[in-house]
């Protein structure tokens, strides 16, 4: 298969058979699915499962993440043939990776979204696949945690981020973008002492007992010594 199936290969997302392979289509035209995976419900035979959450209304300030899972999604189009440059490791031929598509939730009910976001982890988990989930404001974060630490025990947590997200909550019932890390330390879901945010460039007294190694940290060091830490 080469440049010239483009000729006439498209919506592959809903029209291939199989998770593995690289893909021709035209980059501006057909289906979007992430990296052009086959859209799929049934993960029988993938082994790698991407899912979008759409969800922006416990943000303080901007907005708009909700369109992040489409958007990344469109991205991901331009990388839909090409080996990542510099790797030893092509995920579109060496891992079975299906689109599971958006979870469904009611807008207008933001009180049942946290579990269902639980719930729509654990039924991909329960496939025998790992996640990776498209947000999304960061509240979702908490209860993909949630699943992944019932189905796994407690979480080693890398986080790359401008900010902790560890400010003190403890009322279960709120549901917020820069909290979530407090409340999974608090529950047991996610160890510190093996945990570690990197990037951060926000001042919280509360490090959930978390390392961190701030912005100017990072510029410094360089991505090498980032990996190693």
């Amino acid at each position: 298969m080469g440049l010239e199936e483009a000729g006439s290969d498209v919506d592959g997302a809903v029209t291939r058979r199989g998770f593995r392979g690289v893909s021709f289509e035209n980059t501006f035209a057909g289906a979007p699915s992430f990296l052009r995976r086959t859209y799929s419900k049934d993960l029988s035979g993938a082994r790698i499962a991407v899912t979008g959450i759409p969800y922006d209304q416990s943000v303080t300030n901007r907005p708009g993440a909700r369109f992040g899972p489409r958007a990344i999604r469109e991205a991901s189009l331009l990388q839909s043939y090409d080996p990542p440059m510099g790797w030893d490791v092509n995920p579109l031929t060496e891992f079975d990776v299906a689109d599971y598509g958006d979870m469904a939730f009611d807008y207008a009910a933001p009180a049942g979204v946290p579990g269902a976001i639980e719930a729509h982890i654990a039924g991909i988990l329960a496939q025998d696949c790992a996640v990776i989930a498209l947000g999304g404001d960061h509240a979702v974060t908490l209860p993909i945690l949630r699943a992944h630490a019932a189905a796994h025990g407690p979480l080693a947590l890398v986080q790359f981020d401008a900010h902790t997200d560890t400010w003190v909550d403890d009322d279960p019932g709120r549901f917020d973008h820069g909290t979530g890390f407090h409340k999974a330390v608090k529950e047991g879901i996610v160890n510190p002492d093996v945990s570690i945010q990197v990037g951060i460039r926000t001042v919280n007294p509360d490090s959930s007992g978390m390392e961190i190694i701030d912005a100017p940290e990072c510029h410094r060091i360089g991505p090498a010594e980032i990996a190693r830490r």
